[in-house]
């Protein structure tokens, strides 16, 4: 009796949330309103990491060009097709799916709806549909960088990376580009680098695991550590934080911004311009101009913001040498 109680709420709830989509999309269907749907991988909107840099190019596009816009929280995998088909059958132009797990269910409804536009953040297109534009970075030259600095800035030789799944090639992407960049400058230094045991349903959603493989890391020496994976790197960097000395580097978008809790130890993040990428993928399909196939956003390191005046001018002038090296092709990554 109790199970089928639950089943019943569930499935009010589904009904609820797809009410809520018909509602905020009557105007959808009109030739002069572009509406614009985001759903988020496993986890929420405002996860100050992946998923809140993709919405907040979405609320550029409400804010500039007048967008109707709206987004549903993922929270089991399973669930990625009937979301993305909640805006594609109520009338939604632009659809943004965030994460590379949603890749297939993406191709499937872009198959499905060929009038609909698709940005697919995180998801290579190895064939190319004329609906699908992914958005995809160059993470391991932002990886790289981070390494860099990482390596500079250590003074016991052991620097750290906690990370979500390696079933994710953009996170193996950031750890290979940031054990190279490290060894690029100190050939000697230890690297501890660790991926989340779980699948993509929890490697990015586990601040706990996150915290303690910091802990343990630098119970190990490590005084540098990257965090790269949703809420799991988040709670890699607070835990950094709580250790005085220690530096910490972010991910995805500029994280002194989202996580203040990391300030302590936060001099820079590794980023890929997502809420960029996304708007101006968007600003190209209301002017019939949407991409197909692979569209390459921007990476790079977030300013250092407190740490301004401690970070010394000759690893600011290396940095500098090593990203203009990455973007001409004089020095790679090896990935």
């Amino acid at each position: 009796m109790c199970n089928l109680s639950w089943k019943i709420v569930i499935v009010l709830l589904f009904v609820c949330l797809q009410s809520m989509v018909v509602a905020a999309s009557s105007d959808c269907r009109k030739s002069d309103v572009l509406c614009v749907g985001l759903v988020t991988d496993v986890g929420t909107v405002d996860d100050k990491s992946f998923n809140q840099s993709a919405w907040e190019g979405v609320q550029q596009s409400a804010a500039t060009l007048g967008t109707i816009i709206k987004y549903i929280e993922t929270r089991d995998p399973k669930d990625y097709s009937v979301n993305i088909g909640l805006f594609a059958e109520n009338g939604y132009d632009v659809v943004v799916t965030v994460g590379f797990g949603l890749g297939e269910a993406t191709r499937q409804a872009a198959q499905q709806f060929s009038d609909v536009k698709f940005i697919g953040v995180d998801q290579f297109q190895a064939k190319a549909l004329p609906n699908v534009a992914g958005l995809i970075f160059h993470e391991d030259q932002a990886g790289f960088q981070a390494g860099v600095l990482a390596a500079m800035l250590s003074k016991s030789g052991v620097i750290a990376a906690v990370l979500g799944t390696n079933l994710v090639p953009p996170v193996v992407a950031f750890k290979e580009g940031y054990e190279a960049g490290a060894r690029y400058v100190n050939s000697e230094i230890k690297i501890i680098s660790t991926y989340h045991p779980g699948g993509l349903a929890v490697a990015f959603t586990d601040p706990e695991w996150g915290a303690s493989t910091t802990k343990q890391a630098i119970d190990q020496g490590a005084d540098v550590i990257f965090g790269a994976g949703g809420t799991t790197g988040n709670g890699a960097l607070i835990e950094a934080a709580s250790h005085p000395g220690k530096y910490c580097i972010g991910v995805d978008t500029d994280q002194w911004s989202t996580l203040p809790e990391a300030h302590p130890c936060l001099i820079s993040s590794a980023i890929k311009r997502i809420k960029a990428g996304v708007f101006q993928l968007i600003t190209q399909a209301k002017a019939e101009q949407f991409p197909s196939g692979n569209f390459f956003g921007e990476v790079g390191l977030a300013p250092f913001h407190d740490f301004e005046n401690k970070i010394p001018s000759s690893i600011k002038d290396k940095l500098a040498k090593i990203e203009q090296g990455l973007q001409n092709g004089s020095i790679t990554t090896k990935k």
